[in-house]
């Protein structure tokens, strides 16, 4: 039996399989509330994706063990974007036109996001999106249940700053938007803080890259000149593996110069010998290793649904985790599965998190979190070494960047705006609602 049979048996129902053309349809068209899952399953992006279209397999199955949504099933459409931004658009107008499908859960790279997003805008779809991000957008569509970057790379830069007495810096990113802008806002908020251009290093690579001896070598001589140094990475997908190899390769301790990753987790940690790699650091909203009742019972539900205790769980299944119950919480209350009922109702809807606190639905579809730093283990797990006292709300728009500093985002009346500037009252028409 093929893994993709073995999930579907495991759903205990005869879902609507989509991977590439193939399709194995099972109900009526309206037998079923259809669910798109929109993730790469094959490239450069699928060490980490994967795990996330299992995840919605999970979700899904649990739901409709409780007797489903509405009354009815719901199917899961799995379609694999391949690491391919272009496909990954086409794959989304296919699962809301052809497959007609209530609301998406997908995406990791913000290319993937922002190639997306005008299929959702265009056609009036539901986009639920579950990896950090670099903030700078909010749109009527979407649902960022990943980190902003005041969620994660600003109290990242806090904490290395304040408790580790780090001076000089290296940013460190794959070439791409969500690296770039998370730098732009990082650099500006550094030179704010009082540190000197030449105390900040920033360097990008492509996906994929693997040769990574010489970077590197000049990010070692760059931490040699008598201040302390650390690395804060945007690098993602499998270029993390090598990049991790080459640290360990030249001797690149952590108490040296410590990385701190906002994109590895214990998924890709799992991939290789975490040896070298004890003592560096990861800034997420979640760990596996959190110990709380909820946490505890997601993970043994997680193992006895995978088949495997070997599986590990990590901060962007939490972020489906919460997306898939605030979309079935807001289905309830619209008692609809249309999106502009979901949108009316969602907002301000509540759902435990899975650290033991509650993700709140903000009027500019960000999410309420904790911020955790987190140090790797030689098991591939992380000890949590620093945490936010309180819940942190997402900013769509950094308070760092001037041009972004007067805007505000908010899809409820009577602004109803992704982008209202504060000063002059009026919204970008870009994403204001029709």
């Amino acid at each position: 039996m093929t893994k993709v049979n073995r999930l579907i048996a495991g759903l205990g129902l005869g879902a609507s399989i989509t991977l590439g053309a193939a399709v194995v349809p099972a109900f009526a068209q309206d037998d079923t509330i259809k669910v798109g899952i929109l993730h790469s399953l094959s490239g450069t992006m699928a060490i980490s994706e994967t795990t996330l279209k299992d995840t919605m397999l999970f979700l899904i199955e649990q739901q409709n063990a409780k007797g489903g949504l509405l009354g009815k099933q719901i199917e899961p459409v799995v379609v694999d974007i391949a690491s391919d931004w272009p496909l990954a658009a086409e794959k989304a107008r296919e699962l809301l036109t052809v497959n007609e499908v209530d609301a998406v859960f997908g995406c990791w790279t913000s290319v993937c996001r922002k190639s997306v997003l005008p299929v959702f805008e265009e056609l009036n779809g539901l986009l639920f999106y579950p990896v950090q991000y670099e903030g700078e957008e909010s749109q009527r569509n979407v649902f960022y249940t990943g980190a902003s970057p005041n969620q994660q790379a600003i109290p990242a830069v806090d904490y290395l700053m304040n408790d580790e007495g780090v001076e000089r810096w290296v940013l460190a990113g794959t070439d791409y938007v969500y690296p770039q802008t998370t730098n732009k806002i990082l650099e500006q908020y550094l030179l704010d803080k009082g540190v000197a251009q030449e105390d900040i290093m920033i360097n990008y690579t492509p996906f994929g890259h693997s040769d990574w001896q010489t970077i590197v070598s000049d990010i070692v001589t760059f931490g040699s000149e008598g201040k302390k140094t650390a690395v804060v990475s945007t690098i993602n997908g499998d270029a993390n593996v090598p990049f991790y190899r080459e640290l360990g390769n030249q001797g690149v301790a952590a108490e040296d110069i410590p990385v701190v990753a906002f994109s590895v987790g214990e998924e890709e940690l799992s991939g290789f010998d975490t040896t070298p790699l004890v003592g560096h650091l990861a800034a997420w909203n979640y760990f596996m290793s959190v110990d709380t009742p909820e946490n505890e019972e997601f993970i043994t539900a997680w193992h006895e649904f995978i088949g495997s205790e070997d599986r590990v769980t990590n901060d962007p299944m939490e972020a489906h985790y919460i997306g898939f119950n605030l979309w079935v919480k807001a289905v309830e209350a619209a008692e609809s599965t249309e999106a502009d009922a979901v949108i009316a109702a969602i907002v301000g809807l509540e759902t435990p998190n899975l650290t033991g606190g509650v993700a709140k639905m903000l009027p500019n579809h960000h999410i309420t979190k904790p911020v955790l730093i987190g140090e790797i283990q030689d098991d591939g797990q992380f000890d949590v070494v620093w945490e936010t006292e309180d819940l942190v709300p997402g900013d769509a728009w950094s308070d760092f960047l001037p041009e972004s500093a007067v805007l505000e985002a908010d899809w409820t009346a009577p602004i109803n705006c992704g982008n209202y500037n504060t000063q002059t009252k009026s919204c970008g028409a870009a994403v204001a609602a029709q």
